[in-house]
C-alpha cells in the first residue's frame, strides 16, 4: 500500500519511452506538406545532418488538418544550416533561429536544443537558450507534448518521446515537465496554453492549468513587443472568441490589458459585449480568407476603459475634447503592457475619432471620402450590436451608402432637421452678419 502511495506522488518523467508509429499507421502523407519543408529537410539529410519536420505542423496532420506552416529540426547548428542554403537567415539571441527562405514561403529550421541550469534571471526566466543537444533532449525541451512529435523522411515515421500522440487521442493539452518551472522559463507559454486549448479544442490538463493562475503576472517582465506579437496570434488566427473567454477565465487579460480587465470588472457589460462581437467577427473573416488588422482588435480591447475614462472627463470638457484626452491617457498606458506599431496605432485613433462624427450625420459626403471611413463604420455596427444607443446612427449609414445620390440628398435634409438627441425640431433662423470692410476674403467654414 505505501509503495503505491510512494509510485503515485512519484514526478512522471518528462522522457517516456520512445514510440515509433510506422507509415502504415498513421495518416501524415507528403502530399500534404510543403514542398520547401521537404526540400529543406531532403539537403540537410544528404548533407548528412538529421532533419525532421516537428511542431505545429505535424501535429495539425495527424488530427487531419491542413496547416499552412511547418517547422524543421536537425542536428545542424545555425551557423551549417547557413551555409547550406543561400536564403537563410538567422534571427534571434535569446533563442537562434533559422529563417530559410525558398520561393514565397520561409521555413523555420532550429538546432536541437539541450539541457542546461544557466543564464536563468531570478524569477527563472530563460535569459540564453542555445544549448544544442539530440533528438531526444529537444523533445523534453519543446513546450507541450503535442508539439513534440517528429516527422522523419527516413521511414516517414512518426517519433514520440513525450506521450504526445495519446495527448492527441485524448485532445488534452499537457506541458512538458514541472509546469511551474516551465512557465517561469518563459512565461510566454501560459498564453501559448491558452492559445492552443482555444484553437484545437482541447482541455488543459489539470496540472499544466493551475499554476496559470498563480503565475499570471510573470507576464509583466515580458517585453511589450514581444507581447504584441503574442497577442496577434491570440486574436488573429481565428479562434480569437475563445481565446478571449480563456483569457479571462486563466486572469491573463488583466497583465496583457489591465485597463480593460478593470472596466469588465466593474461592470461594464456594453464594453464586454463590443469585444465578445468583435472576436466573433474577427473569426468570421479570417475564416472567409478576408483581411483583419489589429487596429481593429485594439479599438475594441481599449474602447470600454477609454469610455469609462471619457465619461469622467465630460463633466469638465466638451465630449469630443474628453475623448480625445481619455484615448491619449489610455492608450499611453497599454503602451507599458502591450506595444502597438504606429502603422496600427495611427488608424485606430482615426476610427475612434470618426465615430462622434458618424453619429452626428454632419458632412457624410466627406465622411465616405475619408480612408478610414469603412473601418470606423464597421465598428459603428459592432457597437451597435453590442447594444448601444446611437440613435439609429449604423442603420442610417448602412442605407446611405446603398441608396442613389437624390435619396441621399433626402436623408442629409432629414437629418439636418435632428437635434442631437434624435427628436424633431427646426433650426432657428440667424442673420447674416455682414462682413467686416477690412477683411475682404471671407474666412471657409466646414
Amino acid at each position: 500500500m505505501l509503495r503505491r502511495l510512494i509510485d503515485k506522488l512519484r514526478p512522471r518523467s518528462t522522457t517516456p519511452r520512445l514510440r515509433v508509429v510506422p507509415r502504415d499507421q498513421h495518416n501524415v502523407s507528403r502530399r500534404d506538406i510543403s514542398q520547401a519543408a521537404l526540400r529543406i529537410m531532403k539537403r540537410l539529410e544528404d548533407a548528412g545532418y538529421q532533419a525532421f519536420l516537428v511542431g505545429g505542423g505535424v501535429r495539425d496532420l495527424l488530427l487531419g488538418g491542413h496547416p499552412k506552416d511547418f517547422d524543421v529540426a536537425t542536428d545542424a547548428t545555425p551557423e551549417q544550416i547557413k551555409r547550406l542554403f543561400r536564403g537563410a537567415r538567422i534571427i534571434g539571441r535569446r533563442f537562434q533561429i533559422v529563417h530559410v527562405r525558398m520561393g514565397r514561403e520561409i521555413i523555420e529550421v532550429t538546432t536541437f536544443r539541450g539541457h542546461h541550469e544557466q543564464s536563468r534571471s531570478e524569477d527563472g526566466m530563460l535569459l540564453r537558450d542555445n544549448v544544442y543537444g539530440s533528438l531526444e533532449t529537444d523533445a523534453v525541451r519543446r513546450d507541450f507534448t503535442v508539439n513534440a512529435l517528429y516527422y522523419t523522411l527516413n521511414d516517414f515515421a512518426i517519433h514520440d518521446y513525450t506521450g504526445g500522440l495519446k495527448d492527441l487521442e485524448r485532445r488534452t493539452l499537457r506541458i512538458i515537465g514541472d509546469p511551474d518551472t516551465r512557465y517561469k522559463e518563459d512565461p510566454v507559454r501560459m498564453l501559448r496554453a491558452v492559445r492552443f486549448a482555444a484553437k484545437l479544442g482541447f482541455q488543459i490538463e489539470p496540472g499544466t492549468a493551475n499554476p496559470i493562475l498563480e503565475l499570471g503576472e510573470l507576464l509583466r517582465n515580458i517585453p511589450p513587443a514581444r507581447l504584441f506579437e503574442e497577442v496577434l496570434k491570440l486574436f488573429m488566427a481565428g479562434s480569437a472568441t475563445a481565446t478571449f473567454t480563456l483569457m479571462r477565465d486563466y486572469r491573463l487579460l488583466e497583465h496583457l490589458f489591465p485597463a480593460t480587465e478593470a472596466a469588465l470588472q466593474a461592470g461594464d457589460e456594453l464594453g464586454l459585449a463590443l469585444i465578445e462581437e468583435t472576436m466573433a467577427n474577427t473569426d468570421k473573416r479570417v475564416r472567409a480568407d478576408k483581411p483583419v488588422t489589429p487596429a481593429f482588435i485594439y479599438a475594441a480591447l481599449l474602447w470600454p476603459p477609454m469610455r469609462a475614462r471619457a465619461d469622467e472627463l465630460t463633466k469638465h470638457m466638451p465630449p469630443q475634447a474628453a475623448y480625445q484626452q481619455a484615448a491619449t491617457e489610455v492608450i499611453g498606458q497599454q503602451l507599458g503592457h502591450t506595444a502597438l506599431p504606429k502603422r496600427f496605432l495611427i488608424p485606430m485613433r482615426e476610427m475612434w475619432d470618426m465615430q462622434h462624427r458618424l453619429v452626428q450625420r454632419r458632412h457624410p459626403q466627406r465622411l465616405l471620402e475619408q480612408p478610414r471611413f469603412r473601418a470606423a463604420y464597421d465598428f459603428l455596427i459592432l457597437r451597435e450590436a453590442a447594444g448601444e444607443r446611437l440613435d439609429g446612427a449604423g442603420s442610417w449609414w448602412t442605407r446611405f451608402q446603398e441608396v442613389d445620390e437624390p435619396e441621399q440628398q433626402k436623408m442629409i435634409a432629414e437629418a439636418r432637421r435632428q437635434t442631437p438627441d434624435g427628436k424633431s425640431g427646426r433650426r432657428r433662423n440667424r442673420k447674416r452678419r455682414a462682413p467686416r470692410q477690412e477683411s475682404p476674403t471671407p474666412s471657409s467654414q466646414d
